[in-house]
């Protein structure tokens, strides 16, 4: 109530229209009320949100189309960098979109893109005419099925309620971004993607995993996962109209996976020990028997999926191996077109989704802690999965911690061996030393914020130069398989690596926790806003309370304590953690 009372005053705080609107009853006769209608005006009067706040705008409490269509004119104004930070929430962000709305944007979407061509194309199919026409395949062929869109007629998508009559005088009277900007996500997002070919990338290979047919353990709706379907089509089809050499990219990046597929389950069918079947792995790369007459070792260049900036023409089939684990994934050398190499992790059998959304916190987190000046020097490694039972891991050169304490004893005689310095702490390059404690620094409170679980000396890696990093995030919002593990990932053989709790090094290590904690609670929105838009994503720690997910996030930030308060809540995380029975045992 006090909201709408001061309404009129509170329109110059850009922070407090989120709170106006949540306050508004958006329910009522489908949204003709004279309270929706003054609030929508308001609302494009109001000092303009900030990007990361009208991603809340985005989720399932926010249905209003003017509303959504009100974010997607925030949106509008993130640069391409900042938009492929949020694109993975983007695309789950579609399902709570009006779907008639999306069936019949094929039109809309091409104008956008391109007036001119649109002109020229103004003769080709739409999008929902594939859903009701059976005399139309695929452009996609067998990677996007027609038999879908020719099997589910528009009637079996939800209506928008909203009043199309409050959008349009909106748009025309109060606000020229609503008239330039793209009406519905789908559009938005082809719109960008067309314009910057690494957008394009990643919407692709989202948007392919969404569209994957359904089995026992995935359980999308079918109207879903037929919407993602048309936008893909959608997508692909302006690609191939006006931006061709970005779609012809995208098919060359499609087959090379594909390749890859069927390569490693031929790998994986070969009798006889890991030695015979890397044996086979290399054989079969030098000497790939295609119908297509596709060869490994020397392809056309195409963008590498998992890095579009880097384009690849063959791999090295002498340097490609087998890791030792259950599925041992393959350890592949691609050749770039400046005869470069980039070392990649393709894994077969398994769901890197959840990896890929903590790697993309991490990266997130990384820049927002930039941008204070913080370096912790993290190592956000790429992630990117290409199917849920297959993906690409990018390669880190660097040795598990348990191999260090094997091999070297401690970690500090690791760092001596390779930066050996007389005059350095302990006979370290205090370089070093400093990248090893921000960089634990910087793990030990993104691990504790995301709830990571399951560490052990064998996914924490380290690097030559001191950075140290976390890999496999199977466990995930509070879940781990060991009984009471410490609230922050910080083991015995770390702690020494530093020179022990009362080392200068340790009390380093505290402030640049502190000082990384405090940053990023004041950055909890926009990762709050991100967590919310994945509530029905296939990631498995968040399917399993989708609607805890969130809080568990926002518990960890404390965002109810002062600063002062949120330190001293830190520092005891910290001493419970290095006092722990079992140090060695996170």
């Amino acid at each position: 109530d006090l909201l709408w009372k001061y309404r009129f005053y509170l329109k110059r705080e850009k922070k407090a229209l989120i709170k106006f609107l949540k306050c508004i009853n958006w329910e009522i006769e489908s949204g003709t009320s004279a309270e929706v209608k003054q609030a929508l005006d308001i609302m494009v009067q109001w000092t303009p949100m900030d990007v990361e706040d009208a991603l809340e705008l985005l989720t399932p409490a926010f249905k209003h189309p003017t509303v959504r269509r009100y974010a997607i004119t925030r949106l509008n104004q993130a640069p391409d960098d900042d938009l492929l930070l949020y694109l993975l929430q983007l695309v789950q962000a579609l399902k709570y979109e009006s779907f008639d709305s999306i069936l019949n944007k094929d039109k809309e979407i091409l104008k956008s893109i391109d007036d001119n061509a649109c002109d020229q194309m103004s003769e080709s199919t739409s999008v929902s005419d594939k859903m009701t026409s059976s005399q139309h395949g695929s452009i996609e062929g067998r990677h996007t099925p027609a038999s879908l869109l020719d099997e589910a007629p528009p009637s079996v998508f939800p209506v928008d309620t909203g009043s199309s009559s409050i959008v349009s005088d909106i748009s025309i009277t109060r606000s020229s971004d609503l008239q330039t900007v793209p009406s519905d996500l789908a559009s938005f997002l082809i719109q960008r993607a067309c314009r910057n070919s690494n957008l394009a990338n990643y919407l692709y290979w989202f948007l392919s995993i969404e569209c994957e047919p359904q089995d026992i353990s995935r359980k999308q709706d079918d109207r879903v996962r037929a919407m993602y379907v048309a936008v893909k089509e959608t997508f692909m089809k302006t690609l191939h109209d006006n931006h061709f050499n970005i779609y012809k990219n995208l098919k060359e990046q499609q087959f090379l996976i594909d390749e890859l597929v069927n390569l490693v389950q031929k790998v994986t069918k070969e009798s006889g020990n890991r030695q015979r079947k890397i044996e086979k792995f290399q054989s079969l790369l030098a000497n790939w028997d295609s119908s297509s007459n596709f060869k490994f070792i020397n392809f056309s260049p195409r963008p590498l999926p998992l890095n579009p900036e880097i384009y690849v023409k063959g791999i090295l089939p002498q340097k490609a191996t087998l890791f030792k684990s259950a599925l041992m994934p393959s350890k592949m050398t691609f050749m770039t077109v400046d005869n470069r190499e980039y070392v990649a992790i393709f894994k077969h059998g398994d769901d890197l989704r959840q990896d890929q959304l903590i790697l993309q916190m991490i990266t997130l987190m990384d820049k927002l802690l930039q941008k204070e000046k913080v370096d912790l020097k993290l190592t956000p490694y790429r992630v990117l999965a290409t199917s849920s039972k297959h993906g690409l891991v990018q390669f880190i050169d660097s040795v598990t911690v348990a191999e260090v304490l094997k091999t070297d004893g401690t970690i500090q005689n690791f760092f001596r061996k390779h930066h050996p310095d007389e005059n350095g702490p302990n006979g370290i390059a205090r370089e070093v030393m400093d990248t090893y404690i921000r960089s634990c620094a910087g793990y030990c409170v993104i691990t504790y914020i995301l709830g990571v679980g399951d560490r052990h000396l064998d996914n924490l890696l380290l690097t030559t130069s001191g950075k140290l990093f976390h890999i496999d995030f199977g466990y995930i919002l509070g879940r781990d398989p060991k009984p009471l593990p410490p609230p922050m990932k910080l083991s015995k053989e770390m702690v020494e690596g530093m020179g022990g709790i009362q080392s200068e090094f340790y009390n380093e290590f505290k402030k640049q926790c502190y000082t990384a904690f405090l940053h990023l609670r004041r950055h909890a929105n926009v990762m709050l806003n991100l967590f919310s838009l994945m509530i029905d994503a296939s990631v498995p720690d968040i399917a399993l309370e989708p609607d805890k997910a969130v809080k568990k996030v926002e518990d960890n930030l404390q965002l109810g304590l002062s600063d002062e308060e949120a330190v001293q809540h830190l520092q005891q995380l910290l001493d419970i953690s290095v006092s722990a029975v079992m140090p060695a045992v996170m």
